[in-house]
């Protein structure tokens, strides 16, 4: 059976990780923007969700645009949420997890063994 795993992928500067994401089982979908993120969500049921934390200081009411994807996954709740975030922001990033489950932050540089223990974690393989 195959398992969907939806990339977002705003700003990038670190590895794809499409392989690692592959053997482990998932079917990737990649995007890169929220806006077609959300378009996905309704074609695709992914079992994980790996999207970074561009905090943005100039949003009113949010700390970054990943807050409007985890609005949509609401209304799925097995759904895992990996988080890839700057360690410069991670007082806002605490802020984000205070009010959406997410199953792991990981900060950059990406360790890959970290992504890949917390895909095993979040069903795959």
């Amino acid at each position: 059976m195959s398992k969907d795993l939806l990339a977002v992928i705003e700003l990038g500067g670190y590895p794809n990780f499409a392989r690692l994401y592959e053997s482990l089982g998932f079917t990737v979908h990649t995007e890169a923007s929220m806006r077609n993120a959300v378009r996905t969500l309704k074609k695709v049921t992914p079992a994980v969700v790996v999207a970074e934390f561009n905090f943005q200081s100039d949003f009113r009411d949010r700390t970054s645009s990943l807050e409007t994807l985890m609005s949509v996954l609401q209304r799925l709740p097995d759904c895992k949420v990996i988080v890839f975030y700057e360690q410069e922001f991670a007082h806002q990033l605490r802020r984000f997890t205070d009010q959406h489950p997410v199953h792991a932050t990981l900060a950059f540089p990406i360790d890959e063994a970290a992504l890949k223990q917390a895909l095993q974690q979040a069903g795959g393989q």
